[in-house]
């Protein structure tokens, strides 16, 4: 009997609701580690997560079987009921809208993991919104302004 072999990386990137800095340090390990049991709770492997208060980026390692919509949607439903329950902010939480979803090769693993882990010092030389705009044309993606986050100014 023929099995399915794949490797299939992919890293997520999703953003906080009108771009707001509502991730608190004092607990957005509790909620890398919740997402982490929702993905693993899914079947997938988890790579990486980090980010900074206002986005978040996800590595997996994910299997053919996954819907990568469907995963996303229920990582960011219930990590937003997860925040609500347990009043981390005093502000009301939701994701944004959308994702970014970037895929890679085995080899890139390493590099793509230290980038995610070093989101904080990142962030110091490049904004989020110039990095995403770099995944996208580094990853030749086509888009309209009009359907990116919506940006703070």
């Amino acid at each position: 009997m023929a099995g399915t072999f794949s490797q299939i990386y992919i890293q997520i990137v999703f953003a906080v609701e009108h771009r707001e800095s509502l991730i608190h340090s004092s607990w957005e390990e509790e909620l890398y580690k919740y997402i982490t049991g929702i993905i693993r709770n899914k079947g997938q492997k988890m790579l990486a997560i980090n980010g900074m208060p206002d986005h978040t980026h996800v590595f997996i390692g994910m299997k053919p079987s996954c819907c990568l919509s469907d995963l996303v949607r229920e990582v960011k439903k219930s990590s937003n009921d997860f925040i609500k329950e347990k009043k981390f902010s005093k502000f009301k939480f939701n994701w944004q809208e959308g994702y970014g979803a970037f895929s890679y090769s085995h080899s890139q693993i390493d590099t793509v993991v230290k980038y995610i882990q070093n989101q904080k010092q990142h962030h110091k030389k490049q904004t989020f919104q110039e990095e995403y705009l770099d995944f996208l044309k580094k990853f030749e993606i086509e888009f309209k302004n009009e359907y990116l986050f919506k940006w703070i100014e």
